[in-house]
């Protein structure tokens, strides 16, 4: 069976940087000490997810970064309410730059759609706004 992604918007979050300084001051109340994002939505498509499946997020309407998901545990809210914890490794990848237009919620991504991982050439040039990058990307000059 081969493996799905998951596309998620990053809300409140400028960069990379933020998110990962988001996660950071979130993981002190997780029980293991791993990021995750909850959502109210259960994915149907689980075993996919978790057969080497990354949750790629959408920064300022650019995919900019992927965290390998590692397991989905379920979560009960205060209003006694089943949500999904989508539990996610540590490692932030920065992404090669993909415009992605606002939806709510999450979206599956196939992984012939996935933007690749910056290599070290890309990451010489991260210091360029990230709109700016998925634009040169778009034209093929970066």
């Amino acid at each position: 069976m081969p493996h799905v992604h998951i596309v998620k918007l990053s809300v409140g979050t400028e960069s990379v940087a933020d998110l990962a300084a988001w996660q950071q001051m979130r993981i002190a109340q997780a029980p293991d000490g791993l990021p995750r994002h909850v959502t109210r939505m259960w994915p149907k498509r689980e075993a996919e997810i978790l057969d080497g499946g990354s949750i790629y997020w959408v920064i300022k309407g650019v995919i900019q970064a992927r965290q390998k998901i590692l397991r989905l545990d379920e979560v009960m809210g205060e209003d006694g309410v089943r949500r999904c914890a989508i539990v996610l490794d540590p490692e932030l990848i920065e992404t090669r730059p993909a415009p992605r237009r606002p939806f709510q919620g999450w979206r599956y991504l196939k992984p012939e759609e996935a933007p690749g991982d910056l290599d070290a050439r890309a990451r010489e040039e991260a210091d360029l706004p990230a709109e700016l990058r998925a634009v040169l990307n778009d034209i093929g000059v970066l």
